[in-house]
């Protein structure tokens, strides 16, 4: 497993653009390949910082402590970061020109430093609208004790 760090994180989605999956190749029900990823707190603090947020509960340990948290946790859109740290560069969702047409996201409890993520993500069907090709998803986020961090589901417009 993989310790998440964000400047180590493969930003370029053109590259190995040719080893993903068009959208010809998606097939419903296929699992995507994934590792899990340990999150830090210093990772933590780092995206909370790069998006703007500044309350301490994602900072500052003694007053994470004081809350009914009871530590330092992850923004909750940290699932974005991870839905990219837990799978390759060769992942379908990384196309270049994908479009986000719509998403919802459900969160059961947070992610914290320490914890092991591991996704579940996988196409859960694909169609043809207007002459877009659409693929509806789904991720599960899930703690190295089983819990579920967050689940969501979206559809993209995929790329020709």
């Amino acid at each position: 497993m993989a310790e998440l760090v964000l400047e180590k994180y493969e930003n370029d989605f053109w590259k190995d653009v040719n080893n993903r999956k068009t959208w010809d190749q998606i097939i419903p029900g296929d699992l995507r390949n994934t590792k899990p990823v340990t999150l830090t707190k210093e990772v933590i603090s780092q995206f909370a910082r790069l998006i703007g947020e500044d309350n301490p509960l994602y900072h500052d340990e003694d007053f994470a402590k004081s809350t009914p948290f009871g530590g330092i946790v992850a923004p909750p859109t940290i699932h974005i970061v991870l839905m990219f740290a837990c799978t390759d560069i060769t992942d379908w969702m990384r196309s270049p020109g994908t479009i986000n047409s719509g998403q919802n996201w459900y969160y059961n409890i947070p992610a914290r430093p320490g914890d092991t993520i591991t996704m579940r993500g996988s196409a859960l069907d694909k169609f043809i609208k207007k002459e877009r090709l659409f693929a509806v998803h789904e991720n599960v986020f899930t703690n190295q004790h089983g819990q579920v961090v967050c689940t969501g589901r979206g559809q993209t417009i995929r790329p020709v």
